[in-house]
């Protein structure tokens, strides 16, 4: 499987592709990885893409987008996978022992469990985008006097509120 990085497409028609999907094929991994997937190009001819590429060309969908899901987001975990009404729902979180209404999690469902799988990582994938884009590049000026580190101090003061 040849697989190419071409961030072009927008997340919209990636995410409107698998929503519309009856079903997991090759290509449609290979879009995703293609045009979503930032560290699995990278990795080149590694055991571990080839060991993601086995899975995709076995047919092994869930595992493939685990593994995927992984790889290229290391620091989101499953918060939650349920199946409802004919449909899963699966959801991801960077901080998965927050109460669930402080999470800014990642939620998406599709009547198969895989397809779901890879909607939260191009949801996940389009926040960060989004977030990347909305961050200044530069300090603000206010803040270039300030050290990034601050002097320790000798004295340690206890906060803590025994009353």
């Amino acid at each position: 499987m040849a697989f190419a990085a071409n961030s072009d497409l927008p997340f919209d028609a990636i995410d409107e592709e698998l929503r519309t999907a009856a079903q997991c094929t090759q290509d449609l991994f290979a879009k995703i990885i293609a045009k979503a997937c930032l560290r699995f190009p990278l990795l080149g001819r590694s055991e571990r893409a080839a060991a993601i590429v086995r899975l995709i060309e076995s047919g092994a969908w869930t595992d493939s987008a685990l593994a995927l899901l992984e790889l290229e987001l290391p620091l989101w975990k499953i918060r939650r996978v349920a199946y409802e009404s004919g449909e899963w729902f699966c959801s991801l979180s960077r901080t998965p022992n927050l109460p669930i209404e402080y999470d800014d999690s990642v939620d998406t469902a599709h009547p198969v469990l895989a397809l779901a799988i890879l909607r939260t990582l191009v949801e996940a994938r389009r926040r960060a985008n989004a977030a990347r884009q909305a961050a200044p590049a530069e300090r603000p000026a206010a803040l270039e006097h300030v050290s990034p580190f601050a002097p320790a101090s000798d004295v340690a003061l206890c906060c803590d509120n025994f009353a």
